[in-house]
């Protein structure tokens, strides 16, 4: 099988943005290339023993992704490039340019398995389904996660800000709606901390069927959860499909996503219900503020790990 290679010619500063923008577009991995020196923590998390050493970095980056040679992807990349224009008003893109090359079947997809490794938040357990811990009683609880082709390992600064908010104020019991699923980690993380059911909703098909795969892969009820794949922002039916009454609503996205999606929310929540955003790049911070109080939600708590905002909001 032979796969097109599209290389974007960009700046280190815009590595974060543009991995991000072709995620929420359904590309299913990507590989960056620069010239940054490895942290001594990216060297023990990579198990590399000797740094490698780099020509000088000079602020440029490739960011390249990979999509079946046999069919045509002519509208993903007008959205692509499309995107690129609207992030060059905030972010410095460089030469924002897209190459274009072939390359044979590689086992790219499964590449990156080799750096994901087991890790803690609060006292829960992340590991990847296929790795081996010792002593697991000690936590909380485990949870195995296979991201498969989906977004999600959990160690991402902004699943990392849900899933401590989700600690805080989430009861056994409660009914939770999370939007943008990924992988399904922060449901199974929900699941696992005893909520009494679990709605979650992704536009990539391929979400919805790794995240019942992850709840499979944790032994949990499938009676507790259901995934759909639709568009909850504009789409009707699918808002019916979905349903009210939830006491946390959990959007783990964009902030450009988050913004539309926010006047949908209060209706769906539960009175005092919980509303726990994240994927918020910081200089977006009082946009989706604002957002978020010209519904009347109330904002609870502002988080912050690195560039990335966390926003918890309540319905008084």
């Amino acid at each position: 099988m032979k796969w097109k290679k599209y290389t974007i010619q960009t700046t280190t500063q815009a590595e974060d943005f543009i991995s991000s923008m072709l995620a929420d577009l359904g590309v299913e991995g990507v590989q960056i290339e620069d010239n940054i020196p490895l942290s001594f923590e990216d060297k023990e998390k990579m198990f590399i023993d000797i740094l490698p050493k780099l020509p000088p970095d000079q602020g440029k980056a490739q960011i390249s992704f990979f999509l079946d040679a046999e069919e045509d992807h002519g509208e993903l990349l007008d959205q692509v490039k499309e995107e690129l224009e609207q992030m060059r008003q905030f972010v410095d893109l460089g030469a924002g340019t897209i190459l274009q090359g072939e390359t044979d079947e590689k086992d790219w997809i499964n590449n990156w398995k080799q750096y994901f490794k087991a890790f803690v938040i609060e006292d829960i357990l992340i590991k990847p389904s296929w790795e081996t811990v010792q002593d697991t009683e000690k936590y909380r609880c485990v949870i195995e996660i296979d991201p498969g082709t989906s977004f999600g390992t959990g160690k991402h600064e902004t699943t990392q800000l849900c899933i401590r908010q989700l600690c805080h104020h989430m009861k056994p019991g409660d009914q939770v709606l999370d939007v943008g699923c990924g992988s399904g980690i922060l449901s199974l993380v929900c699941l696992k901390l005893g909520a009494g059911s679990v709605t979650g909703t992704d536009i990539d098909p391929a979400c919805i069927t790794a995240a019942m795969e992850n709840v499979r892969e944790n032994q949990l009820s499938e009676e507790n959860c259901r995934f759909w794949q639709g568009n909850l922002i504009d789409d009707e039916e699918f808002q019916k499909k979905t349903g009210t009454g939830y006491d946390i609503i959990v959007a783990n996205i964009l902030a450009d996503i988050i913004i539309p999606l926010t006047p949908v929310v209060p209706k769906r929540l539960k009175q005092g219900g919980v509303y726990i955003t994240s994927g918020i790049i910081d200089f977006k911070e009082e946009a989706v503020k604002k957002a978020i109080q010209a519904e009347g939600l109330r904002i609870l708590e502002v988080n912050r790990q690195g560039e990335w905002v966390s926003i918890t909001a309540k319905k008084d």
